[in-house]
Order: structure tokens, then C-alpha cells, then sequence
């Protein structure tokens, strides 16, 4: 029996239309260079790589802005730019999505986080990444908390995108542990979803929902995970740890689990993919799909379900890529279909 109807999933999407999410954390902006490989360099035994074209991406938390935009959310953004051309091509993409950037920083201190990644022949052969991680000006931290302040309300859940570049200082986490206390966020009004990352495990503290990779989780609580049920083991030692109010932890090719605190049983959803090419941003895709589908009241299964179907798409695309409202609606249409 599936666990979730399939007509709930579609009137989930629905009302994920026009819903306002906010998105804080790591902005960066995804090169792609797109070439083919007919020869090695004379110069060293490496491929030579004639350029075909070169494409632009929001990555970091704004491909979980542009997951948000393409099913239909109204997505606001919190983060930091560098003052340079490449921190005015992420404003331009987020434009072009219909994002609110009025929340964006910039940082004359540092560039504009970007990765370019060189793929031929659907396989990508090196990345050259630009960035400054941390150090961030104390004037920056306070005016992304300014920035918050003032959006927080107007929006129906938020996320907390870490990608460990610095923009997730300790100022922005202590506000929103703030906030959690205040009780302007939590699970059951507007949650406050996290996307770990590793150099703030011991700063994380009071959020809705955390959402680590096995990998991620593993590094977290110092214990192996080879089976779902050591994945809920480490769930639980993450909620108590975070004192967080729901856990999900994303395991590849064995899907996902939902454990919420106090609760005996969680619930393990196998993957929906069915050819895997590329699993860069599928985490940003379950962020994404499953805040939304908390912010409009829906239940955590129905939730994961939802983010585990969007995840299986994007996940037979080469590259970081955001899924397609529509494209989503036919595959949860054939939900649960033999």
C-alpha cells in the first residue's frame, strides 16, 4: 500500500504555488564548460578540451532558490555577493527566476564564490573553484541579520542553506536560535529547515527540521552508517545534539529517512530514481521540495515522498539542474503505478 495518495501529492503541489520561502546561506555561482575531447595535450598527459559552450548556474543555496521558483514558491534570498561581474550575473539569474535579492549583501571583502566545472562527453573532468571561506566582515554578519529581521515574518518557512563558505556565520545562527526560541519558527508554524555542513556541527541548535547526507551524518555523530536502521540511530543522536524537532538523512542509492523527535518509529522512502547520471544538487532539490510541502501543512511522509520523487529526476541530468513543475506533476501523476 503506498504511503501517501497520489492525489495528495498533486494538491500539495498546488498549493506550493505562490508560496513565500526564505533562503539564507552560501551563495555561488555554477560555471559550466561545456567541450569535447578529440586529443591529449602534447604538454602533459591531460585531455584537451575544445570549448563548445559556457553556461551559468545558481548553485550553492541558490539552486535550492531556484528549486523553490520552478515549482512554483516565491522565493526570497539572504547571502552574499562579492562587489564583481560574477556577483552581478548571480543577481541577474536570480532576477530571472523571480527571486527577491532586495536580502542579498555585498562584500567588498571577498569575490563571488564560483565553481566552474569542464564536462565532455557527459563527464566532467576538472573543477576550478574561486572563493574566500570565512572571515567575513562583522559589518557583512549584521546586515545579513538586518536582512532577516525584516523578511522573516513576511515568509512561510526558511531555510538555512550551509555550504561552509562563511556566509553562515555565527551571528546568523545565533539569530535564528533566537528566533526558534521566540517561537517565531518551529515545525508546527513556520519551520526552519537546515542543510548542514560540516564547519558548523557544533554550532547548530534549535531548528524544525535538519537534513544531513549519510556521509554528513556519519562525520556528525562519529558512527558508521551501513543499514537504515543505523541511519535512524544517528537521526536521533542528531536531534538531541541539535535539539532539533525532525531529522531527515539522505542516503544515495537506499532514498531517505524521516525520524521525528519523540516519535518510536521513522519512516524509510526508497529511492525514486531510475537512471542516475549526475547527483550534484539532488540535496538542494529535497530541501527545497520538502520545506515547501511543510510550509503549506503537509504531513512530514507526504513531504518526503514528494522530495523523493523531484530527486529522482534530477538526478538523470547531467549537471546542476532544478526541477520542472510540470515534469514533476506527470511523475508523481504515475505514482505508485506498477
Amino acid at each position: 500500500m503506498a504511503l501517501v495518495k497520489k492525489e495528495q501529492l498533486l494538491s500539495t503541489l498546488d498549493k506550493i504555488v505562490s508560496t513565500p520561502i526564505l533562503v539564507v546561506g552560501d551563495l555561488i555561482l555554477d560555471r559550466y564548460v561545456w567541450g569535447r575531447v578529440d586529443r591529449i595535450s602534447p604538454e602533459a598527459p591531460v585531455p584537451v578540451v575544445e570549448v563548445l559552450k559556457t553556461e551559468d548556474r545558481l548553485g550553492g543555496a541558490g539552486n535550492v532558490v531556484r528549486n523553490l521558483a520552478t515549482i512554483g514558491a516565491k522565493p526570497t534570498v539572504v547571502g552574499l555577493i562579492g562587489n564583481d561581474e560574477d556577483g552581478l550575473g548571480l543577481l541577474q539569474l536570480f532576477k530571472e527566476i523571480g527571486a527577491d535579492t532586495a536580502g542579498i549583501v555585498v562584500d567588498t571583502g571577498r569575490p563571488t564564490t564560483v565553481k566552474t566545472r569542464v564536462i565532455a562527453h557527459s563527464q566532467q573532468i576538472v573543477r576550478i573553484d574561486r572563493e574566500k571561506k570565512g572571515g567575513d566582515s562583522p559589518e557583512a554578519c549584521k546586515r545579513m541579520c538586518a536582512a532577516l529581521e525584516a523578511r522573516i515574518e513576511k515568509n512561510r518557512a526558511v531555510i538555512l542553506s550551509d555550504y561552509g563558505k562563511g556566509a553562515v556565520s555565527q551571528s546568523v545562527l545565533d539569530f535564528l536560535h533566537a528566533a526558534s526560541t521566540d517561537h517565531r519558527l518551529g515545525l508546527s508554524g513556520r519551520p526552519l529547515f537546515v542543510d548542514p555542513h560540516g564547519t558548523n556541527y557544533s554550532n547548530y541548535r534549535s531548528m524544525s527540521v535538519a537534513k544531513p547526507n549519510r556521509k554528513e551524518a556519519e562525520t556528525a555523530t562519529g558512527k558508521s552508517i551501513s543499514s537504515v536502521q543505523d541511519a535512524f540511530d544517528a537521526a536521533d543522536i542528531l536531534m538531541k545534539r541539535w535539539n532539533s524537532e525532525m531529522m531527515v538523512v539522505t542516503l544515495g542509492e537506499d532514498g531517505m529517512i524521516v525520524k521525528q523527535a519523540g516519535e518510536e518509529k521513522g519512516v524509510h522512502l526508497e529511492t525514486m530514481a531510475q537512471e542516475v547520471f549526475d547527483v550534484s544538487g539532488a540535496g538542494d532539490t529535497v530541501t527545497a521540495l520538502f520545506t515547501a510541502a511543510l510550509a503549506v501543512g503537509s504531513s512530514p511522509t507526504t513531504a518526503g515522498v514528494l522530495a523523493n520523487i523531484a530527486a529522482g529526476i534530477v538526478v538523470s541530468e547531467v549537471g546542476t539542474v532544478a526541477v520542472d513543475i510540470e515534469r514533476l506533476r506527470a511523475h508523481v501523476s504515475r505514482w505508485g503505478e506498477a
